[in-house]
């Protein structure tokens, strides 16, 4: 808290009125200022409400400290000289890359490395935003004629809908060149935002990559010197950012002129120049250095501000303004939705939630109980009770082996009596039953009379045992089998229950994994990374075409896509590089893309290096 704010605290304190005129905060005198201002504003008219005995006891002066702290979160930020940050998800300047790694750096080499990084990490921000509602833009421009009619009318919110049916309408009835006429209207409207948004590109690009150069060629001296190299640098970085506020300015007043865009236009971009210092090191004083770091700050988040301004008025639509008919429909769905369970609830005397309730309730208890519990209680059985079953099957067999040797005791009693002879232990049952059945068959010629005199029923009780048997072992062989297949019926039994927890872990997988982007780790993410790839190859093709026709502005704006696109890829390898064990060598190697004096011939033998040799990068094996 600074000195006049104390004064005017103490003075709230002891009196309990509001502070008077002299101690009343001045006028910002720029937009970053105005945070803090009006902070201190607001916070004396509080006070200045408060009793004082209630601000005595409170001792807000210490307590209101905390406007203060919100208020530095929108100063021009200061990078502290002694302290080096580590950018990780941001494509490294083209410093020689065994002097950041084989030593610490110095605190001046600290502050040079983090101002230009902070300029860098801006820049692409600023790129992407760009980029990316530039992409939109073009893919609408793509489209057919009634893709842009349907843009035009049903993707820009309840007001275009209602003004575009109405204009359609109204062309269509009159005229009969309704369709016509709104996809000449859409052409326009997407044609405008193309172009502005193009240009914003090419100033940021061309910016970027001139800031590149500027620190490929001092980059020995400012690892080395980095004392001598930061005055020059600084007049250096003044001169590009003066050059970026003239052909931005040039896309604002070009958008100014028959311009379809709504709303106002923003305020020119006016950056803060570096004063009329003498650029020799020695005559830079440290504070000298400081206040000129902070206006490199200070420009930079008027780039911010005003970019963020000018890409808002071009932006894409919101997913909310695309798919407006689709929340309203499903808002009136819920609405009805809510009206029918309200119908139903306790709220209207209805007891039909309640009912439904326990009704779901009670087959959720049998859907677990016949698919989840039940099976499960069978596989355990199958796998712990197998010496209980196994002995079980051992009786069941004693008994077909007890009838199988009363059939055998009949059928050679049987035999013996009818050949009148003696027959050995040993012969086969199949060979008695031959007699039996001959016997049988000669009995049947006069079946009354050996019915009661005769062996034919001692021969169809003989075939009777011989039923019971065949039964008693198709019974046992039934039996083993379903025994052996009891663990398959309970796998059979527990399928559905498997189902459903595989399509919820499959959904759920995918809400947590956000594999659609390039930074994922599964297909769609290596085929993003790889489409980067490509990207930087037609960029450096398109690079290479405007230096033999000889354009060097149109060769910077490509090298600074170039280095936009490395960068995107940079950010999107890092973590599957470093699972694989290959970032340390695909780093060193987007790095080497991105140094301006590199031949493209070279640039395109390390992409097609990267795009075969490392794995995070090739294109995965199972479709």
């Amino acid at each position: 808290m600074d000195d006049s704010d104390a004064d005017s605290n103490q003075q709230l304190t002891n009196s309990g009125a509001a502070a008077d005129s002299s101690s009343q905060p001045q006028p910002p005198s720029s937009i970053f200022n105005s945070y803090q201002y009006y902070i201190k504003v607001i916070r004396q008219r509080v006070l200045g409400l408060l009793p004082s005995a209630l601000v005595t006891d409170l001792n807000l002066p210490e307590k209101i400290t905390f406007f203060d702290k919100i208020t530095n979160l929108y100063k021009p930020k200061i990078v502290p000289s002694t302290s080096r940050r580590s950018r990780h998800t941001c494509l490294p300047l083209p410093f020689p890359s065994q002097s950041l790694e084989s030593f610490e750096l110095t605190p001046e080499a600290s502050r040079v490395y983090e101002v230009l990084g902070d300029i860098v990490e801006h820049v692409f921000f600023n790129l992407h935003s760009v980029e990316k509602n530039l992409q939109f833009w073009q893919t609408r421009a793509e489209g057919s004629t009634s893709q842009k009619v349907y843009f035009m009318i049903f993707e820009r919110g309840p007001l275009a809908f209602l003004d575009g049916s109405g204009k359609l309408l109204h062309d269509y009835v009159f005229y009969g060149t309704g369709v016509q006429n709104v996809s000449s209207l859409a052409s326009a409207h997407i044609s405008e935002r193309i172009s502005v948004l193009t240009s914003l590109r090419k100033s940021l690009a061309t910016f970027l990559a001139q800031v590149y150069e500027e620190v490929d060629q001092i980059a020995e001296q400012i690892v080395k010197e980095p004392e001598k190299s930061l005055a020059p640098l600084l007049g250096t970085i003044n001169g590009l950012f003066l050059k970026l506020e003239a052909t931005i300015g040039h896309v604002s007043a070009a958008r100014q002129v028959g311009s379809s865009v709504d709303g106002s236009y923003s305020s020119p971009l006016l950056f803060e120049k570096l004063p009329d210092i003498n650029q020799e090191g020695s005559q830079w004083t440290d504070c000298a250095i400081r206040d000129a770091i902070n206006m490199v700050y200070l420009n930079l988040n008027k780039l911010d501000v005003y970019l963020s301004l000018l890409v808002a008025k071009h932006q894409k639509p919101r997913k909310m303004t695309q798919h407006w008919i689709r929340y309203t429909i499903g808002a009136v769905g819920v609405s009805l939705f809510s009206l029918w369970l309200l119908r139903h609830s306790r709220l209207a005397g209805s007891s039909d939630i309640d009912n439904w309730i326990i009704e779901a309730k009670d087959s959720v208890k049998g859907f677990l109980n016949d698919h989840v519990e039940q099976p499960l209680i069978a596989i355990r059985d199958e796998l712990f009770e197998t010496f209980r079953k196994r002995h079980k099957g051992v009786m069941e067999l004693e008994e077909v082996q007890l009838t199988s040797s009363s059939l055998h005791r009949m059928l050679l009693a049987f035999s013996e009596q009818t050949k009148g002879q003696k027959f050995p232990e040993n012969i086969s049952d199949q060979d008695m039953l031959e007699i039996v059945m001959g016997r049988y068959e000669k009995e049947l010629i006069n079946p009354i009379q050996n019915l009661l005199g005769g062996e034919l029923a001692r021969a169809m009780l003989i075939q009777i045992q011989k039923l019971k048997l065949d039964i008693e072992t198709a019974m046992l062989e039934l039996n083993q089998i379903l025994r052996a297949n009891e663990i398959n019926f309970a796998i059979l039994a527990a399928l559905p229950a498997f189902f459903l927890s595989l399509v919820v872990l499959m959904l759920v997988r995918a809400w947590f994994k956000q594999d659609t982007r390039a930074e994922g780790k599964g297909r769609v993410a290596r085929v993003q990374r790889r489409l980067l790839i490509v990207e930087i190859e037609k960029r450096i093709l398109q690079l290479q075409n405007c230096i033999d026709q000889g354009q060097e502005k149109d060769a910077q704006c490509m090298h600074g896509l170039i280095l936009y696109t490395l960068d995107r890829l940079y950010r999107a390898s890092e973590r599957p590089a470093k699972a694989t064990g290959e970032w340390r060598s695909l780093r060193q190697d987007i790095c080497d893309l991105g140094k301006p004096k590199l031949e493209t011939s070279k640039m395109l033998i390390v992409t097609s290096r990267i795009e075969r040799m490392y794995e995070c990068l090739r294109p995965s094996v199972s479709r």
